[in-house]
């Protein structure tokens, strides 16, 4: 089967810190019946547009994908290991925490039996925007039970500001909220798993306040976790054609990394070790592969098979922003970068064992 790539087309989900408009990513969705919070771009439930799997979901073409397409690190994973969200908060989330593999493949089997690693990419920023990541120093289990009693839960947490551009890691166990004024793009193992601690004292549509998962979280919260930081590369780490690279954050879940591609266009080939996605965040043009081509717009998502070979992308008169993101080898990815002359310090910034 001749290797295409495909475009998948994102589901919505409605959220009660949501917006009633995703623009500019996805500009025919404005003035909304209700408050959406969250594009999948590859949840499993996401349709195919193109190709020979047009019309089927992600989660129904996967055990379909040929071999080659797949690669053969990925060959023996079940279900689709990779999920791609753009977050669209006008409000707090809940402060939250998600649970390990190890403690998910015990206690949270009917759920997937997979933890939630994750990762956040500002898309964009309003000046103030603000988020909170993991505990602040010498923060112990008794102070946070008595801060939940108080609801003064955000207290404790180390309050981030956010820029455009900056990159936040949100390791298991690390209690986390975004606030308003923002676009992100979220990486992730392929989870739902989230456990609520706190939710600002809101009700749901009904007038009833959220469930709430004291006890699960504080089986998994990490109190003394190292503080998180965000990350931000000053200039690209990397060039292909008229493309600079910046590598965001790579663990053994996931790789992430921010093209930006001016109006000469580029030239990349896949790796036939790995699928990759495509998310297109910032202009448009086209991609174009062996016996085919089409448009890319802001919004979409791309699967390009691991078969592929070399492809182009062309963004004529604007520069276009696409996060790349595929399942890495994670010792292979970190010596590469130390081949490419990365230090010790600078990889321990974006690469998470």
């Amino acid at each position: 089967m001749k290797p295409v790539p495909f475009r998948i087309e994102p589901t919505f989900s409605p959220r009660i810190w949501g917006t009633r408009s995703l623009a500019p990513l996805f500009p025919e969705k404005t003035n909304l019946a209700e408050p959406i919070g969250e594009a999948w771009l590859t949840d499993v439930q996401c349709r195919i547009a193109n190709g020979q799997f047009a019309g089927k979901t992600l989660g129904e073409a996967w055990s379909e994908i040929p071999l080659e397409w797949r690669s053969a690190r990925c060959a023996t994973i079940r279900d689709f290991p990779l999920l791609v969200k753009f977050i669209f908060p006008t409000d707090k989330l809940s402060i939250q925490v998600h649970p390990d593999d190890a403690y998910a493949s015990v206690h949270e089997v009917a759920a997937g039996g997979r933890g939630k690693t994750e990762m956040w990419y500002a898309v964009s920023a309003e000046p103030g925007a603000q988020l909170f990541l993991g505990f602040k120093p010498g923060v112990n289990k008794q102070q946070f039970l008595n801060a939940l009693a108080s609801s003064s839960v955000e207290d404790l947490l180390e309050a981030h500001p956010v820029h455009a551009g900056d990159t936040f890691f949100v390791p298991p166990g690390t209690p986390h909220t975004i606030g308003p004024g923002m676009i992100l793009c979220e990486v992730q193992e392929y989870s739902d798993l989230t456990y609520r601690v706190y939710d600002y004292g809101r009700v749901d549509a009904l007038g009833k306040p959220r469930e709430l998962h004291i006890e699960q979280a504080l089986r998994v919260m990490k109190f003394a976790a190292s503080p998180v930081r965000p990350f931000r590369w000053k200039v690209p780490m990397d060039e292909f054609g008229a493309a600079y690279v910046y590598y965001l954050a790579a663990c053994r879940y996931f790789a992430a990394e921010k093209w930006e591609v001016d109006g000469l266009g580029a030239e990349q080939s896949t790796n036939s070790l790995r699928f990759e996605l495509l998310t297109i965040l910032r202009g448009s043009g086209e991609i174009r592969w062996d016996g085919g081509a089409s448009l890319l717009v802001a919004g979409e998502t791309w699967f390009l098979p691991a078969c592929l070979g070399k492809f182009q992308i062309l963004s004529p008169g604007e520069e276009s922003e696409i996060v790349r993101t595929y399942v890495p080898d994670i010792a292979d990815f970190d010596r590469m970068m130390a081949v490419k002359g990365y230090s010790r310090e600078d990889r321990q910034k974006f690469i998470f064992s």
